[in-house]
């Protein structure tokens, strides 16, 4: 199943800001929508104001049982309805970081950079999903999509700047900060 996250002109979405974080940043635009489908959800008509990335929710690479069912007891699920604010990240990391084997980028990701341990105070508020979007020629490597209340933008932000604080987002060369509001 492909998720495409479109920015354009209208979508479920309205788009509050759009970052460059780190590396070449998107168009801005007005709204994002969100599209999963059993194909990458193409634009209607292409426009210079518009953008479209996709990605595959796919197994947890980096975590072990014992963390991944921790993950499990306390995170929720998208789409609670008190889940008006959210963000979407798209990253991509370095050829350097690629060229590091899974064992060493698990080193970096848990043992080095607490990437899971660090993460499980932000949960339930922060509900999270990522995709996977290097294998499918995408601009990034990563899509990392965010939901929360009003209430937890603090949280989240928190949250952001904890993981880039550590040495895993040394190997980021492109990261923007899409933040997004849902009307009640």
């Amino acid at each position: 199943m492909f998720t495409t996250f479109r920015g354009g002109q209208s979508g479920g979405w309205t788009v509050t800001s759009i970052t460059r974080v780190k590396g070449e940043t998107l168009p801005k635009v007005a709204a994002l929508s969100i599209v999963a489908s059993d194909s990458i959800a193409l634009p209607l008509l292409p426009a210079q104001t518009s953008w479209r990335l996709a990605g595959v929710a796919s197994y947890l690479r980096y975590t072990e049982k014992e963390e991944r069912e921790k993950l499990a007891a306390v995170q929720a699920g998208l789409g609670r309805s008190e889940a008006t604010h959210a963000a979407l990240i798209p990253i991509r990391k370095s050829a350097a970081w690629w060229e590091l084997t899974q064992q060493e980028r698990r080193e970096i990701f848990e043992d080095k950079s607490h990437h899971i341990a660090g993460t499980l105070k932000f949960l339930p508020a922060i509900a999270r999903q990522l995709f996977h979007a290097r294998d499918l020629g995408m601009p990034f490597d990563f899509l990392t999509w965010f939901e929360f209340a009003p209430e937890h933008v603090a949280l989240f932000d928190e949250l952001v700047g904890m993981l880039r604080a550590t040495e895993e987002w040394s190997y980021v060369e492109r990261e923007v900060d899409i933040r997004v509001e849902r009307e009640v």
